[in-house]
């Protein structure tokens, strides 16, 4: 399972499902725009990997790396 933490900064991916164990933090992400199908473009990754700045739906939003690991990618 590849999550968005394992995505390289340039890389254009897309959103498989989400799996997170609490339905507040699933919310929560597919409220800022994440959902299935959805693609996401890694712009930038900070030094030590928290955070992760990428592109979606036209938008800039940067995720901490606990909620990153959710994002199960292709």
């Amino acid at each position: 399972m590849r999550t968005l933490r394992d995505a390289k900064v340039g890389e254009t991916v897309t959103v498989r499902k989400l799996v997170a164990v609490d339905g507040a933090l699933k919310r929560r992400v597919m409220d800022m725009g994440i959902t299935k199908g959805s693609e996401l473009y890694i712009r930038k990754v900070a030094p030590l990997g928290d955070p992760v700045e990428i592109t979606v739906r036209g938008y800039e939003l940067t995720l901490r790396k606990g909620d990153a690991e959710i994002i199960e990618i292709a």
